[in-house]
């Protein structure tokens, strides 16, 4: 049995936007979905949510699929860098993904966001634990810019979509359901695609 893990974005929750909304589809198609709350949300931090997503998970391997909002997507690359040799899972998609810039922040949280931004990655690493890659970006996203969705493509191989005009994919765009994403992971699972959603 398949299963996802919905990795919600910095000052988010397993509420937030268009989660709830994907956990349902995804439970609709008997997929099982864990939808954790991180912890800290208002002040994540890489040894706090890098081992709280590494515990959630029973086993990895190619029948798991991790989906990340934002600072959830750095947390999966993470985790992936982190993980034994050999060890594979079946595919990540990202939403609003990005590893090395955010734009329009304040000083307290550009001081948050800086052991994120700054803390190298393992590409490789990153690459070599997961099938297939996924990055659904905004051309309007106040936070994170295009390039690190050409970032994304060219280190990890992702595919990119557009997703015009969502911003930063929350509530605040009310952005409460994201079929685009579910499209992505359909199909990055090998589960049928309905016409009705794209």
């Amino acid at each position: 049995m398949s299963t996802v893990i919905i990795v919600h974005g910095w000052a988010g929750d397993s509420e937030s936007g268009w989660l709830p909304w994907l956990a349902g589809e995804l439970r609709n198609r008997s997929v099982e979905v864990i939808t954790p709350d991180m912890p800290d949300t208002n002040t994540p931090k890489i040894e706090s949510w890098v081992p709280f997503l590494s515990g959630l998970v029973k086993e990895a391997n190619e029948n798991l699929y991790l989906v990340g909002h934002s600072m959830g997507c750095l947390t999966i690359m993470r985790y992936l860098q982190d993980l034994p040799e050999n060890v594979k899972i079946g595919g990540a998609v990202f939403v609003a993904g990005f590893s090395k810039t955010l734009t329009g922040l304040n000083d307290a949280e550009a001081l948050v966001a800086k052991p994120w931004l700054e803390t190298p990655l393992d590409w490789a690493r990153v690459a070599s634990h997961c099938s297939s890659f996924v990055d659904i970006y905004s051309d309007d996203d106040p936070f994170v810019p295009v390039s690190e969705a050409q970032i994304l493509r060219d280190k990890l191989n992702a595919k990119l979509v557009l997703d015009s005009g969502r911003g930063h994919f929350t509530e605040e765009y009310d952005i409460t359901q994201l079929p685009s994403a579910l499209n992505e992971l359909l199909v990055v699972m090998g589960l049928p695609v309905e016409t009705t959603l794209i």
